[in-house]
């Protein structure tokens, strides 16, 4: 009878054993099976990214580990998005930006208004931000068409921080989103309220510079439109600028400025002249930085372009000579000059350039209907305090940078 009972006993052990490591060996496949598919469904397996090579990609992007820039301060991982873009023999024109999670929530409305490529350099910091950031490019590809076929997307951040894949842990959080709505709508969310340029991180500065520089080589040889990422085009603006005639005198290079403005409420956008003028009449649209720095975009004369006859195609409609401190938005050669990369944070970042190109020969000429509308009435308020200290630092680099092109044009007589 006891060796009955042993025998029992032994064999329910065996029994025990033997479905631990079954339970162990199925535990096992499903990690697995888990690990090979990290690049798949991120939500449920309700939604996986087109087969269109997107997914493959980024899995190769990310285990690339990105390319260190020049300065070895941080890691870029280029086309996390890729959109079909047209060959560039048969030249487009690119729109060019950057920003951090807090503003990516507005490529949405400059995919919509822009119809054509769109390349886009986005800053995050940390590791949760990188981490939400290779996250919302994955659903981005997954749930937004146009951004998919429109957008070429590369990531920076700090050179110590690597991006991978977001775990699986993430999914039910990401299971609620079904649109692309919903995903631009979950971006506005993302550090809601934060001020501009205050990354969260003691150690972080926003550099801008640099994001424009990564931003603008994806456009290859093509034309670009560099705008900050919370303004939005005049409709056809793309389409009626390739239908330009070029300048008679190629031997002279020139950039197309595009007049900004920025709008009080943005529930209404204008896309034509016509509308921009009926809101400006009634207070809702000024020119850009009117109340922080009207002499910052004086040059444009904005008077005088208000007061164009309407109507017609796309032309120039005069030539302004630059002066200091203007910061023009233009659409611009693959050949113009790169952007300086020791500027980071607020101050002198935009004007170093277009100083460059004033000194480099360049002539101004500005477009008759077409324009840019920044989302918000700029105020001072909104700026990070920091912003008096970081402006003092580049305005030393500037006086700086200054001396340093005449020494790059020894033969110009332009000065800043």
């Amino acid at each position: 009878m006891h060796c009955t009972c042993f025998q029992v006993l032994v064999g329910a052990l065996a029994l025990v054993a033997g479905l631990q490591l079954l339970y162990l060996a199925l535990l096992s496949g499903l990690h697995g099976q888990e690990q090979r598919s990290r690049y798949a469904e991120l939500f449920r397996g309700r939604q996986a990214l087109p087969g269109d090579g997107h997914k493959e990609r980024l899995k190769q992007v990310l285990a690339s580990g990105g390319t260190l820039d020049a300065s070895g301060q941080y890691r870029v991982y280029w086309d996390m998005l890729r959109g079909t873009w047209p060959d560039e023999r048969g030249q487009d024109v690119v729109l060019v930006t950057h920003t951090s999670l807090k503003n990516l929530h507005h490529a949405q409305g400059l995919v919509e208004r822009w119809d054509g490529p769109v390349s886009v350099a986005l800053f995050a910091p940390g590791a949760a931000e990188v981490r939400l950031a290779t996250a919302m490019v994955y659903v981005m590809a997954a749930l937004c068409a146009p951004v998919r076929q429109q957008v070429r997307l590369h990531l920076l951040c700090l050179a110590d921080q690597v991006a991978t894949f977001p775990e699986l842990e993430d999914r039910g959080e990401f299971a609620r989103l079904q649109t692309c709505g919903d995903v631009f709508a979950k971006l506005a969310r993302v550090e809601a309220g934060q001020r501009n340029y205050a990354m969260g991180l003691a150690n972080a500065s926003y550099p801008n510079n640099l994001l424009r520089n990564v931003a603008r080589r994806a456009a290859g040889g093509h034309w670009m439109l560099m705008v900050d990422v919370d303004m939005v085009p005049s409709e056809r603006l793309r389409e009626d600028f390739l239908a330009l005639p070029r300048l008679a005198d190629e031997g002279v290079p020139g950039v197309f400025v595009v007049p900004a403005f920025e709008i009080r409420h943005t529930r209404r956008i204008p896309g034509t002249k016509a509308e921009l003028l009926q809101l400006y009449q009634v207070g809702e649209i000024r020119p850009f930085y009117e109340e922080l720095c009207p002499r910052c975009q004086a040059p444009t004369n904005f008077s005088h372009w208000l007061n164009l006859p309407g109507g017609g195609p796309l032309r120039v409609a005069y030539e302004v000579e630059w002066k200091d401190p203007w910061e023009p938005f233009y659409i611009g050669a693959s050949s113009v000059p790169p952007y300086d990369e020791r500027f980071k944070q607020y101050g002198f970042n935009r004007i170093s350039q277009a100083c460059e190109l004033h000194v480099a020969g360049y002539r101004f000429l500005v477009l008759s209907n077409a324009f840019l509308v920044h989302k918000g009435f700029k105020v001072g308020s909104e700026f990070h305090p920091q912003k008096d200290v970081e402006n003092q630092r580049n305005k030393l680099l500037f006086r700086q940078f200054k001396q340093e092109l005449k020494a790059r044009y020894p033969g110009s007589l332009r000065r800043c």
